[in-house]
């Protein structure tokens, strides 16, 4: 009877996988703007989800689980701070008189936040630019403020894979902060570091 059921559910997810495929297909991003028939140049989902597996942290389902809640339209979303706001992704500021204190991300999408979570946490384990990302907040921040800052980039990313046709994933490397960082910002960091530490410094640039 136990592999009665086995067989089963077995066959009901294959089932569904064919439905969720075939969904894929009929649903096309509409790039010839309002009005276009899905099919006349735009982008199959089935395509868009094999181009958000692209990113670390997306697999297959996660794929399809984001294009379901937020679609492969984003003419709704001209700008992907639109699209993060929505998702209750995006830092929160809590006003008290002259008081500001940050305050949490609200609930948003539970089905997105949820993939977008999973994602985040398989990112963050990955020798990445997300998984860097990652580190350097979790120092600071904590585990939980980290993972919606990588759920934040994640989603940033695939509004540009959805709404630019053209667009593919490309890694920037789990050393690009380094590469990019702002040498006076460094230098200022490390001061008021030696300085809460009770030091006094004084900077000299070396010759050339």
């Amino acid at each position: 009877m136990l592999l009665g059921t086995v067989d089963h559910l077995t066959a009901q997810i294959q089932e569904l996988d064919r439905l969720i495929a075939c969904t894929l297909e009929e649903i096309a991003t509409p790039h010839d703007g309002p009005g276009a028939e899905p099919c006349a140049g735009g982008v199959s989902a089935r395509a868009l989800a094999e181009k958000l597996d692209a990113v670390p942290g997306i697999g297959p389902a996660t794929a399809q689980i984001i294009l379901a809640e937020i679609s492969a339209d984003m003419s709704r979303f001209p700008t992907p701070e639109h699209l993060v706001s929505w998702a209750k992704l995006c830092p929160r500021t809590i006003q008290s008189g002259a008081k500001n204190t940050a305050g949490p991300a609200g609930q948003g999408n539970p089905w997105l936040k949820g993939a977008l979570g999973e994602a985040a946490n398989a990112a963050a384990r990955t020798d990445t630019f997300l998984g860097a990302r990652y580190r350097r907040i979790v120092k600071r921040r904590g585990h939980a403020k980290a993972l919606v800052a990588v759920s934040r980039s994640i989603l940033v990313i695939v509004w540009h894979l959805i709404n630019e046709s053209d667009a593919s994933y490309q890694e920037l490397g789990s050393d690009w902060h380094q590469r990019h960082l702002n040498p006076a910002r460094k230098a200022r960091d490390l001061v008021r570091q030696l300085q809460a530490l009770g030091h006094q410094v004084t900077l000299e640039p070396t010759a050339a």
